[in-house]
């Protein structure tokens, strides 16, 4: 179906429409021969979509933790499938598969700190690479990962699973039907209560300990030490890829300056001493604020502000604001308000503006996103991934969409570093923004 068609068939009258594919959902004949960097927690739930699937198979395995595969062997017994080819003992152990196994694609689910290099070692062994966030930590980590893909013809795609979340979807097919005029400003952001997951016992993932690093478990050793070392928006990507799409970031506009502000730190302090008064930890030095902001200008004026709070006690939220000259939407609020179809100065309960509008991929996938993880939504972004290396095609977020959300992690470590200046955000696409078309979820061809 052509994506004027499609969009057409997104229209409440015609909602109940099936969408017509303008390839075969399964039209390549074989299977998708995928290995995994990284089979720890979020790694493994990758795993278990792939072990669902008909049209991948899960050829190798890395990790250097044992525990982690262990737990990893049990998935596939459970499925009962021959178990993969394992590789371990150190951190260059993905090295040695990539070079002995016959891959298409990686999927990295390890710490940070490996990202690029393990990314771009599997785009130069001419593999697709699926990676979760972050790109990288330094800006120039960033540029490094685009000249991979550039020099190698390789996509890379960084997993942003909430770009796909059924409410955020639905709003994008009622901005796409023109109901919130033309937008001004949006907003996001990961508002999340992490502090179980940033320290622990070293036995059980969540809720117990206030150990990190080698004392801890999972998330805990590894990624608590970002908070205690640098002060800025450690995970941008969460707020940032649902938002691209809707003011064509990369295709027609970009991202130009970026200015960050962070509060004092308190949260982690304060919730190592109520679990563990006098412990070690609690005296420590946290770096990173407890709220950071940041403000983002757009190429064709648009605003954009991203908030990350992950220390203090509170709901979990995104934290979603779509704004522009006909409507709003708040997550937060969980409140639609369009002119002249709301009551003036009243909110409509969300809901019955994202059933009404909701989107034809999730009416059409829904019983196979079913149970997957994250409401459905990482059922999604592991098929788009999926798909695009099966018809030898784009993933849906380039290497250039993925670099842009995650370099507002050192970009906003800059801003505050220097005392809150406002940077330029670098044009990661070397103008290919200005030609380029938004095809983000227009049709299913991607999937």
């Amino acid at each position: 179906m052509d994506r004027r068609n499609f969009i057409k068939s997104t229209a409440v009258t015609t909602a109940g429409l099936g969408i017509l594919s303008s390839t075969d959902l399964f039209a390549k004949d074989g299977k998708v021969r995928l290995a995994f960097i990284g089979v720890g927690l979020r790694g493994r739930n990758h795993v278990a979509i792939a072990l669902n699937r008909d049209d991948v198979e899960v050829v190798a395995i890395c990790d250097t933790q044992e525990e982690s595969l262990s737990q990893c062997r049990k998935q596939f017994d459970k499925k009962g499938i021959k178990l993969p080819k394992e590789y371990t003992g150190g951190i260059d152990a993905y090295k040695k598969m990539l070079s002995k196994e016959k891959l298409d694609a990686v999927i990295i689910a390890t710490p940070w700190e490996f990202h690029k290099d393990q990314a771009i070692d599997a785009m130069k062994a001419g593999l697709y690479v699926g990676c979760e966030v972050i790109a990288g930590l330094t800006l120039q980590d960033h540029w490094d990962v685009v000249k991979a893909s550039e020099q190698t013809g390789k996509p890379y795609m960084t997993l942003e699973n909430v770009a796909y979340r059924r409410d955020v979807m639905a709003v994008l097919n009622m901005h796409r039907q023109g109901l919130f005029g033309e937008l001004l400003h949006l907003e996001g952001g990961y508002q999340h209560d992490l502090r179980e997951v940033l320290f622990n016992d070293g036995k059980s993932y969540y809720g117990n300990g206030v150990e990190f690093g080698p004392k801890a478990i999972s998330e805990a050793q590894w990624r608590t030490k970002y908070n205690v070392e640098q002060d800025g928006d450690l995970y941008p990507t969460h707020g940032l890829g649902p938002i691209l799409p809707f003011i064509n970031i990369n295709a027609g506009n970009r991202f130009t300056h970026l200015t960050s502000y962070s509060s004092k730190a308190r949260g982690l302090a304060s919730y190592v001493e109520k679990k563990a008064p006098g412990h070690p930890n609690a005296k420590l030095n946290y770096k990173n604020g407890d709220i950071t902001q940041t403000m983002i200008q757009c190429q064709n004026g648009e605003t954009i502000l991203l908030t990350h709070d992950t220390h203090l006690p509170r709901p979990y939220s995104i934290g979603f604001r779509v704004q522009g000259t006909e409507g709003i939407w708040m997550d937060v609020a969980q409140g639609i308000h369009i002119e002249g179809k709301s009551k003036p100065h009243a909110w409509d309960p969300a809901k019955e503006w994202v059933d009404k509008y909701d989107h034809p991929i999730w009416k059409k996938y829904e019983s196979l996103a079913t149970g997957s993880g994250h409401g459905g939504m990482d059922w999604f972004v592991f098929n788009s991934f999926i798909q695009a290396t099966k018809q030898g095609k784009q993933t849906p977020f380039d290497v250039y969409d993925s670099v842009t959300m995650s370099a507002v992690f050192p970009l906003s470590t800059d801003s505050i570093k220097q005392g809150n200046k406002t940077v330029e955000f670098p044009d990661f696409t070397s103008g290919k923004w200005k030609s380029k078309k938004n095809t983000f979820m227009l049709d299913d061809s991607g999937l």
